[in-house]
């Protein structure tokens, strides 16, 4: 009987010493750091223009159609009522087909129109 109770107990202890093993083998595959991850948005690169001097990249436009209100917001002049009042009136009027109706939507006139033309699309 001692005999099989202290082969158990060298079982134990074997598989315990496997078990830790793994756990540190794992540890040292998956660095966890717990530090935060920071992102950082590089700026875009100069392209060269055919007269020879650099300008940048335009921007990404974003799609008056698909865009969820806080990236409308994001638009100069562009609060949470008017990124509302956008959503509305796509939802009731169906997609943009030109980026000019957007001065359809309550609240967007000319001057708010004229700041983010340039910044938007319906794609």
């Amino acid at each position: 009987m001692k005999s099989i109770s202290t082969l158990n107990g060298i079982i134990i202890v074997l598989l315990v010493a496997a078990i830790a093993a793994g756990a540190v083998m794992l540890a040292q595959k998956q660095p966890w750091s717990g530090h935060p991850v920071e992102i950082i948005l590089a700026e875009p690169a100069p392209t060269a223009t055919p007269d020879g001097t650099c300008e940048r990249e335009t921007p990404q436009k974003i799609s008056i159609n698909r865009a969820d209100a806080w990236l409308l917001e994001a638009l100069p002049g562009i609060g949470p009522a008017l990124a509302q009042n956008i959503i509305d009136y796509r939802q009731a009027s169906g997609p943009f087909a030109m980026i000019e109706e957007l001065k359809l939507v309550p609240g967007i006139g000319d001057a708010t129109y004229n700041d983010i033309e340039d910044l938007i699309t319906v794609d």
